[in-house]
């Protein structure tokens, strides 16, 4: 019996572990999670939970899914479109195995777009959510669990200029990610950006925005502004979701999120 509660005990203490966000940095800042547009809500927690090991959360209207170091936050409104083609081409996860993984997707009866080895010599896959939020994996046999949050994907005609304005705005450094040279770290989440000929808002397509969580949010957006950010939707308190918000937009078109209370979720 003590066996087994001491067990208990440490799962207790592991389950929130889970939940957390990432430490933030000096400045307050990390990931926070992405923003899905879905028509089938209820379908999107099944995925989430079955094939990635989510843990649904939702205070208020709000529905999220807790991941590994950020959360996916789903809006049931019909997408406008998928997010390839968008300046969020797609975002991406670790697997422990690619083989288990895929096996499972394909068994729901959910295809695999493409397999293929990625900028880091390691397995790599692409998948579509319904909605068409665009997915990549990545094999890393060495994960201690079987599926981690790992990178988000902007694709823009201007990407490098893209990288040195996340650098400036967010006081963040450039970092390499295997063969790719334009990528940055928050807590939590990778940044990688690349080349596309065109890159279409991110507003109300299937991956409709990113999101940084940030301490004393209200001080940060003030700091922003005196770097010349203007905000689309300034600093708010949204008591019912226990959640300060403000938003703005890349130079691209992708849509950001800044919150502060998601790492209590």
């Amino acid at each position: 019996m003590k066996r087994l509660l001491t067990a208990v005990a440490l799962l207790s203490l592991a389950a929130p572990a889970y939940a957390q966000l990432a430490v933030p940095n000096e400045a307050g800042l990390t990931y926070g999670h992405v923003h899905l547009n879905v028509s089938d809500v209820e379908l999107h927690k099944q995925l989430w939970v079955d094939h990635f090991g989510g843990v649904l959360t939702q205070k208020g209207s709000l529905i999220a899914i807790r991941l590994p170091g950020f959360l996916v936050a789903l809006s049931g409104r019909e997408p406008t479109g998928g997010s390839l083609g968008t300046g969020m081409d797609h975002f991406g996860f670790k697997v422990r195995n690619m083989e288990t993984f895929l096996t499972k997707w394909r068994a729901a009866g959910y295809a695999v777009d493409t397999e293929f080895t990625g900028s880091e010599g390691q397995l790599n896959a692409f998948i579509t959510m319904p909605g068409g939020a665009r997915v990549e994996l990545q094999e890393d046999q060495m994960l201690p669990v079987e599926v981690s949050g790992y990178h988000i994907h902007f694709r823009t005609p201007n990407h490098e200029e893209l990288l040195d304005w996340y650098l400036e705005t967010f006081d963040l450094e450039a970092r390499p990610r295997g063969t790719i040279q334009t990528t940055t770290n928050v807590p939590g989440m990778n940044l990688s950006f690349g080349a596309a000929d065109e890159a279409a808002p991110t507003q109300g397509t299937a991956i409709d925005h990113i999101g940084f969580e940030v301490d004393n949010l209200q001080a940060y957006t003030e700091q922003l502004k005196a770097k010349g950010i203007e905000f689309d939707t300034d600093f708010r308190v949204i008591d019912s979701l226990q959640l300060n918000i403000a938003y703005l937009t890349d130079p691209e078109g992708v849509r950001i999120e800044l919150t502060e209370g998601y790492d209590h979720y």
